[in-house]
């Protein structure tokens, strides 16, 4: 497995209870600026969210079925619509990718291989796709794929934010409102959908491992949303 490391140590925090999206926007946004400057380390934040749909830059109207079903927010991150919830874990990563090397393709695919090591630890293939973002799984022998984690991250002065998600046990009817990424032919899935019902404090574990891999050592950190 190839390696994206730095010199430093990545702060880990997780927080429990449902996380505000506006709020989890404000905070990465302050963090990426501070480890722009120097003022604080690079962080992993875990987070769910209540249900909601995130749009960005690419987002087509015609791909928000039920628009008045969840908020739908406007994001900046990479990507078009998609779904984010309770069962969903969402890992926002804030690393200084101008210290890793400055290959915004090889950071992208070390974010996908680190989401296919952890899915492997639960005895799940993932699989990417080329021209279509995100980890997927092949159902069955009729080559039937399902989605079961996003990527969409952006850069600001090398700072990556936002970051990947994994469906470990959401409510998959509520992926009905949009066209997720603006993929109409294949579904979604999740870990409990296949069979792995896991708690979420065992994928983060195997999250951090994972982690831990490709990118380098991390330290325990407090949440942010207590931090300030």
């Amino acid at each position: 497995m190839s390696r994206l490391s730095s010199a430093g140590t990545v702060a880990w925090a997780v927080s429990r209870g449902l996380v505000p999206y506006p709020q989890a926007v404000a905070l990465m946004e302050a963090r990426a600026a501070e480890i722009a400057s120097g003022d604080s380390s690079e962080l992993v934040w875990l987070v769910e969210h209540p249900p909601l749909y995130t749009a960005g830059p690419g987002a087509r109207r015609e791909d928000l079925l039920d628009p008045d079903r969840f908020e739908v927010h406007q994001t900046r991150r990479g990507g078009q619509l998609t779904y984010h919830g309770p069962g969903q874990r969402v890992a926002y990563v804030m690393l200084d990718v101008g210290a890793r090397g400055r290959d915004v393709r090889a950071f992208v695919s070390a974010l996908e291989m680190w989401v296919i090591a952890t899915l492997a630890g639960f005895g799940v293939r993932g699989e990417t796709r080329a021209g279509r973002v995100g980890v997927w799984v092949a159902r069955d022998e009729t080559g039937r794929e399902d989605k079961i984690a996003a990527i969409g991250v952006r850069l600001t002065k090398w700072i990556s934010l936002h970051g990947i998600s994994i469906n470990v046990a959401p409510d998959l009817a509520h992926y009905a409102g949009i066209v997720p990424c603006g993929i109409s032919e294949h579904g979604v899935t999740s870990l409990a959908d296949l069979g792995r019902d896991m708690t979420m404090e065992a994928v983060d574990k195997e999250l951090r491992s994972a982690f831990e891999q490709i990118f380098g050592a991390t330290a325990d950190s407090r949440c942010p949303i207590t931090d300030r």
